[in-house]
Order: C-alpha cells, then structure tokens, then sequence
C-alpha cells in the first residue's frame, strides 16, 4: 500500500529538476587578468611620460650658436619647436590615440595601437635629424640682423633634442604594447552601442493624448501623429 505514494514522490522530485525553459542568463564579461592589467598601467605610463617629455623638451633650447657682426659676435639660440614642429604635433596625435585606444575594440583598436607607435617613432627620428640641423639658427640669426646668408659660429647643442627622441621612444613602446596586448584590455561600457543585430532596443510605448487638452492633440501633430487613432 506504500507503492503509490512512493511512485508520486519521486515523479513529483523529477518534475521540480525538469529545466525550465527560461532564457540562459548572459555570461559575464572575462575578467581582466593581472597580466593585462599590468600591460595597461604600462601602456599608459609610457604614453602619458612620452607624450608629456616630448612637448616640455620640444620648448627647450636645443643649440646656441654667435652671429658674427663687424660691431662684434651676437649670441643667438633656438628652441626644438623653432628646429622643427614635428614632435610637438606627433607628441598631439599620440596622446590623442592613446585615449582613443580604449574607446575602439578588434580592427580599431589595432589601428590606433599603430597609430600611437608611428608617432612615437616619427618623434625620435624627427628629434635625432633636428639635433644636427643648423638652419633654423641661422635663419634666426640673419633675420636678426638683417642680412641674408648670415653665418653662424661656435654652435652647440643641447641635450634636449635627445630627451624629445626619449620621449618619442617612450610613445613608441606604449603603441608595442598596445599591440601586442591591447586584445586583452577593458574598453569603454558598451551601454550605448546597438545590439549585435544591428537593431535597437524595444522603443517604450507613448502615452496617447489626451483629446480634451488642446495643448496634447498639436504636441502629436508636430510628432506626426494621428490624435485621433
């Protein structure tokens, strides 16, 4: 007599194991390893010191030399940005991909990656050519004193051409990085972005109008409506 009960029991247990069919739960987003965070922090170290030692290096004096008059010798000097505005503006471009490198994800990403790299290398090689040019000293000095072709003597140059190529460097490692371990980064919330179909979200439903208030029935001719549907 204890058969039927026994029998109702387990079907009953088996029922409450059965799988719903409700819609499986998202998967979590992988989480960030420490290797990747340890590859950002570098990143962005070099990238913000690269960036900020090129420009303060590029408004340095970068060589000084003596325009000789027939009143005597006129010292005169130039500044990187008067040699050359390459790494200031790639100094610009890569901190400005540096940013960006979070706001793109796959192709982009890669893209802006090599973007930052690029800019860093054109600062060290603008940097090391800028060190041994003379010309804008010289333009300087005969601007100065009003003759063309004026020669300069006793040209001496500073570090600071090699402290821009450092920094130049610096951007450059920061687009390696972002390279070879930017696949493995966060990126900005994605709360924003279409759904993978490309379809929007479902639109919330608007509130009929109300027929008495006037003021509600040309609100929805303006919108287009039909008022009266």
């Amino acid at each position: 007599m204890w058969g039927p009960a026994i029998v109702i029991h387990v079907s009953a247990a088996a029922a409450s194991q059965t799988p719903t069919d409700a819609a499986p739960a998202t998967p979590p987003a992988p989480a960030v390893t420490g290797g990747a965070r340890r590859s950002l922090a570098l990143a962005l170290l070099s990238g913000a010191a690269g960036a900020g030692l090129t420009l303060l290096a590029a408004s340095r004096t970068w060589a000084t030399g003596t325009a000789v008059l027939a009143q005597g010798a006129l010292p005169r000097s130039v500044t990187g940005s008067d040699v050359t505005g390459v790494p200031g503006a790639l100094a610009v471009v890569g901190l400005a991909a540096l940013v960006a490198v979070f706001a793109v994800r796959r192709a982009g990403r890669i893209a802006v990656a090599a973007l930052l790299a690029l800019s860093g290398l054109g600062i060290a090689v603008a940097s090391a050519l800028g060190n041994a040019d003379t010309s804008a000293l010289r333009e300087k000095a005969a601007t100065t004193v009003g003759l063309a072709g004026t020669d300069v003597h006793h040209v001496t140059h500073t570090l600071w051409p090699w402290a821009t190529a450092a920094g130049g460097l610096l951007l450059l490692a920061a687009g390696l990085v972002a390279l070879v371990r930017g696949r493995h980064w966060p990126a900005m919330s994605g709360k924003y972005e279409r759904t993978p179909g490309g379809a929007r979200g479902p639109r919330r439903a608007q509130t009929p109008p109300d027929l008495d208030r006037p003021e509600e029935i040309w609100k929805s001719l303006d919108r287009g409506e039909d008022p009266t549907r």
